[in-house]
């Protein structure tokens, strides 16, 4: 899966954005403001997404493509390596995950508000 693949799936999602808060090769996805994907344009190779923690583990434990997130908290962060085999249905399905991961976490009011729906996994 290409850079352009991945940042037109990210951007299918609802409410979703993308920015660059960091510098100018950090490319960040967010839904309200909370990031649920990056990746460095400058390495391509490397992906990152949020992830449930026992999900997270058994991801690493069946794909040597999936590790934990350099620089980021690795019990709830994954880095994936585009460059290996991971196919694109499990690497889309790993983005709606990590999607939903932060819209769980938001209070019910926002979700109301923003009428965000978790029909995406």
């Amino acid at each position: 899966m290409n850079i352009e693949t991945i940042r037109e799936y990210c951007l299918q999602m609802p409410l979703a954005t993308e920015d660059f808060p960091f510098d100018e090769n950090v490319l960040v996805f967010r839904v309200l403001n909370k990031i649920f994907a990056m990746i460095d344009l400058s390495d391509t190779e490397w992906f990152v997404l949020k992830c449930e923690p026992e999900y997270a583990v058994n991801l690493r434990d069946m794909h040597p493509e999936i590790t934990g997130a350099y620089h980021m908290n690795k019990k709830h962060w994954n880095q994936i390596d585009l460059f290996g085999s991971l196919s694109d249905e499990l690497i889309c399905s790993m983005i709606r995950h990590s999607y939903a991961q932060v819209v769980k976490k938001m209070p019910q009011r926002v979700k109301n508000e923003n009428k965000i729906i978790l029909k995406i996994q």
